[in-house]
């Protein structure tokens, strides 16, 4: 489930934004205040953040430039173009004038949480110990090599790419089923029981945690 953290000092529209959210199934947190914010993301990352301008201490314009690595749809009265420029410029995904259409906000809000599913293109994925080179297809753990087929080697690349994130069984078969027609969800279970065995195997980590009844993650406590 995606969260959204919604940053409003108004708690009529933040409520009406929550009740919103909630029902097209995301866990929303809130913050009253820049500062409330600041708070918030020391402990949790939120998938997506709403970010209002007019706020009580810290504003949105100072909150902004110290949000890294999550995207930010601006929601303010503000609406002239030179605004919308500047926090554009300044590192907002999107930005959306108060008042809001509720339908438009919800396609705009999947639309950045889409651009966020997809990962960075890179040739050289690493996590902790692990080191792998997409494009000689080489894993190493620890700098000692490891033998990987082909579906193992796609569910790895697969965790590695989205390192915090929950994958699906469905979404896992769909993500690797261009490198590997052949895994089945009766199979899966098999392939990531072999790689972690052989990941295990160098260093005694075990890198891939299952989250029962949902899918895998990499594991973040090692």
């Amino acid at each position: 489930m995606k969260t959204i953290l919604i940053v409003d000092d108004d708690v009529y529209i933040g409520d009406m934004l929550e009740e919103l959210l909630t029902k097209e199934n995301y866990a929303v947190g809130r913050a009253y205040s820049g500062t409330e914010a600041l708070m918030y993301l020391s402990s949790r990352r939120p998938d997506l953040i709403l970010l209002d301008l007019m706020l009580p201490g810290l504003s949105g314009e100072e909150l902004l430039p110290l949000i890294k690595g999550i995207p930010v749809i601006v929601v303010s009265a503000k609406a002239e173009v030179s605004d919308k420029v500047s926090l554009l410029l300044g590192g907002a995904a999107d930005y959306v004038t108060k008042p809001f259409d509720t339908s438009e906000l919800l396609a705009r809000i999947t639309v950045q949480l889409r651009k966020n599913d997809v990962p960075e293109s890179s040739d050289i994925l690493s996590y902790d110990t692990i080191c792998l080179n997409a494009e000689t297809r080489a894993v190493t753990v620890s700098d000692t090599p490891v033998r990987l087929t082909q579906t193992e080697y796609a569910i790895l690349k697969l965790l590695m790419a989205n390192p915090s994130q929950i994958i699906t069984k469905s979404v896992m078969l769909d993500r690797i089923s261009e490198d590997t027609p052949d895994c089945t969800e009766s199979s899966l279970k098999v392939h990531i029981s072999n790689l972690r065995k052989k990941l295990k195997a160098v260093n005694g980590k075990d890198y891939i945690e299952a989250v029962w009844g949902i899918g895998f993650k990499l594991n973040e406590e090692l």
